[in-house]
């Protein structure tokens, strides 16, 4: 039995998919296929099976892959320690966050490490996913920033790390002339009769808005759909629509509007990071990580300081 083997099994179950794990690991799907069928030969138990043209893993392969999550690990440990005792950070730092979070905070991430030592090489990178496929971006980054709505399913626990940066909460936006503008809070029955701007369903404000019109007991009406924050703050500027901004990483950044807090829902996302156990090891990775947290910390300080 190969390491390598054990990480592609483990990437086949996250991945669901030899195309997918081949793209990951940067090889043919041909050679993840021979890996496996190598893999498979050293036990009676079928690893894998057939769900159409797809090869996902059994019952039996999921055990494996899990029981290889610890093998993967204790061997990262133990580079990790060869490298903390000879002081070398391990080099490039892959980290990729969503839009909304990146453009807020990988230039105080690149400041903060600017006074590091011997800062890590960083790699960044934006991707706009929905909230199910986050922990999928950990196959191909050391580092994801992830949002979540606190009402809705955790993370997977197993063979992922969840680093908690933030609590943020997602505000109403309006035009400073805006009626609603002169309270200092809303409730979803102020609101639910607004025309809206939100964000593509599988994204925090469609699924709070979701929630608006449930308690509202009303349907919403959504005139546009857009999941960049810069553009919705745009619309909502013309008095066309209201809409929903995250306070810390967006709301910084927006000119001629007004935030109100919402009561009556929970309309609170976490920022989180995500990793491969493995990851963690490695002292530049580390030392991302606490550059991250402080850049998050006061980014949310200086959000309540605008309040």
């Amino acid at each position: 039995m190969e390491i390598y083997q054990l990480e592609i099994l483990r990437e086949l179950g996250t991945l669901g998919s030899v195309t997918a794990v081949a793209e990951s690991l940067r090889v043919t799907p041909s050679a993840v296929s021979q890996q496996i069928t190598a893999l498979q030969r050293e036990f009676r138990a079928p690893l894998t099976r057939r769900e159409g043209r797809t090869l996902v893993l059994t019952e039996a392969g999921h055990a494996l892959a899990r029981a290889g999550t610890g093998v993967i690990e204790a061997l990262a440990a133990a580079a990790g320690a060869v490298e903390a005792f000879e002081q070398e950070p391990a080099g490039i730092v892959r980290v990729c966050g969503f839009h909304s979070a990146s453009q807020a905070i990988f230039g105080a991430l690149l400041a903060e490490l600017r006074g590091a030592a011997s800062p890590p090489a960083l790699r960044l990178a934006d991707e706009d996913v929905s909230q199910d496929d986050f922990p999928l971006l950990t196959a191909n980054y050391d580092l994801v920033l992830a949002h979540r709505l606190e009402h809705s399913p955790p993370w997977p626990a197993s063979g992922l790390r969840v680093i908690r940066l933030a609590q943020e909460p997602l505000d109403i936006a309006l035009p400073a002339e805006h009626p609603l503008a002169e309270r200092s809070s809303l409730t979803p029955a102020d609101v639910a009769g607004e025309p809206w701007v939100t964000s593509r369903a599988g994204y925090s404000p469609d699924d709070l808005l979701g929630a608006i019109a449930a308690v509202a007991d009303r349907p919403v009406n959504v005139v546009h759909r857009i999941n960049d924050y810069g553009s919705v703050a745009s619309i909502v500027a013309t008095g066309d629509a209201i809409g929903m901004v995250p306070r810390y990483t967006v709301g910084s950044a927006l000119q001629g509007l007004v935030l109100r807090p919402l009561s009556g829902v929970n309309a609170t996302r976490t920022i989180d990071l995500l990793t491969r156990p493995e990851t963690l090891h490695r002292r530049s990775v580390q030392t991302t990580v606490q550059a991250l947290r402080t850049a998050m910390a006061r980014l949310v300080q200086a959000g309540e300081a605008r309040k």
